[in-house]
Formats: C-alpha cells, sequence, structure tokens
C-alpha cells in the first residue's frame, strides 16, 4: 500500500478518509452538471456479506467493484465498450454514450467460482472479496499471479461488474471520484459501489444528506474530492 496522504485532510474529507479506513461507508454526490446522484462506497477490503446486504437495502442500485484502469490494464481487463465496438453487428450499441456524456466506466461482469448462483449477499461478498484480492496482488507489482488468479478463481459472465477508473482530468464521474477518495486514504484502488434510489427515481441530494446524518455517514460533493486531489499529485495515477 501506498504512504497516506500527506497533506492535512480537513472536514467532510478527513471524516469520509476515516470512514474507509475504518471499513464504513460513505456517500458520494457526483454533482449537479452530471448524473446528480448519490452513490453508497465501501473499501473492497472491508466487504462482507453484510455490507453487501447493506448496498442493496440502504442504496438499491447496481452493486459494482470499482478499480482503477491502470490496475485493470495490469490485468488485462477491456472496457465493455472497447469489446462490443469489435463486433459489427454490435458496434452500434458501443457507439452511443450515456446522456451525461462520458464514455461507460463498465469492463466484465464477473462470479467467483466457489458460488452457487452468484447473486445472494453471500456470495457477491465472496465474488468481491476475491476480486479484492487479486487488485491487492496486482497494485502490489505481483501481477503475474494477479492475472492467474483472475483467470483461475473467477468466471465470465457473473453478477458482479467491474468499473474502471479514468483519471479525473478525463471524466469525473463516481467510479473516478471514489478511486480518487481511496488515493487520498492511501488505500489500494479496490471499492464497492452502488446508486442510492429512491422511489422510481435516484435519491434526491435532500432524501440522501437526511440518511447521512440519521446514519453519521459522511457525504462529500464531487468537487470537494477533486479540491482535495488539487492539492498534490497524490490522486494522479492508478
Amino acid at each position: 500500500m501506498e504512504g497516506r496522504y500527506k497533506p492535512s485532510l480537513e472536514g467532510s474529507i478527513a471524516r469520509a478518509v476515516d470512514s474507509l479506513r475504518n471499513g464504513m461507508p460513505v456517500m458520494i454526490y457526483d454533482g449537479d452538471r452530471r448524473e446528480g446522484e448519490v452513490d453508497l462506497v465501501y473499501y473492497a477490503g472491508s466487504v462482507t456479506w453484510r455490507e453487501v446486504y447493506t448496498l442493496r437495502t440502504l442504496a438499491g442500485g447496481l452493486i459494482c467493484f470499482v478499480t482503477s484502469e491502470r490496475v485493470g490494464r495490469l490485468l488485462g481487463l477491456p472496457f465493455a465498450q472497447e469489446l462490443l465496438l469489435s463486433q459489427e453487428s454490435l458496434a452500434p450499441l458501443a457507439s452511443k454514450t450515456p446522456g451525461y456524456g462520458d464514455p461507460p466506466a463498465f469492463s466484465i461482469w464477473v462470479n467467483h467460482v466457489s458460488v452457487k448462483t452468484g447473486i445472494s449477499d453471500e456470495d457477491r461478498g465472496i465474488t468481491i472479496s476475491g476480486l479484492h484480492r487479486v487488485v491487492e496482488k496486482a497494485y502490489s507489482g505481483l501481477v503475474g499471479e494477479a492475472r492467474r488468479m483472475l483467470r483461475e478463481e473467477f468466471m465470465s459472465p457473473g453478477h458482479v461488474p467491474i468499473l474502471l477508473a479514468r483519471s479525473l482530468d478525463r471524466r469525473r464521474g463516481h467510479t473516478e471520484l471514489t478511486v480518487a477518495l481511496g488515493r487520498l486514504a492511501g488505500l489500494p484502488p479496490s471499492f464497492v459501489i452502488a446508486e442510492m434510489l429512491g422511489e422510481r427515481w435516484s435519491l434526491g441530494l435532500r432524501e440522501a444528506e437526511a440518511i447521512a446524518r440519521e446514519r453519521r455517514i459522511p457525504l462529500l460533493r464531487g468537487e470537494e474530492i477533486v479540491e482535495a486531489c488539487s492539492r498534490g499529485e497524490v490522486c494522479r495515477g492508478g
């Protein structure tokens, strides 16, 4: 693991960093000019079936494993869009972009080979823990071993989508903001996120703030993370 962020962290950023380091969740609002959504985030090294249950019941959106593009490339993971564009019949689907304009962060979907169906909280917890071990190996320089683990211990398609974070100067989605916050915390790029949903629509920021207060979960705006990262080089790279 790289050294923790040296400049002092204040206020909500400091609380969020402490929360991630201690296995607790944070909430991230990407911004009014983007999706306008809040994601619930955990460090993957702390995730068991209990955290998957919380992501499923408190957040309710798609539960995704997040790592950096750099680690993804070390592992041989492509962006799903790249795979689809390489197939002539599917390229028209992949050539479109979401309404907020950024290319998708999705790579492949996996299950750990030891799970049953892959969708239960227990099964997804096992898959996420396995992915975390793979990322730790790759991040520490044991790339060959990490690639072997990925090939031998996982199957695809599965029930856990992998997202790859580009740099913040290329994309400022929840995927990138999460990895950037993790770098501020001195953690490897290994996280689990899910969109927070309300009735019919995504959960509004005011409702998310109320949940954050009630459950004492740090809630950050994307610009806070970008500002904290602008103070040094720690958020660069992967």
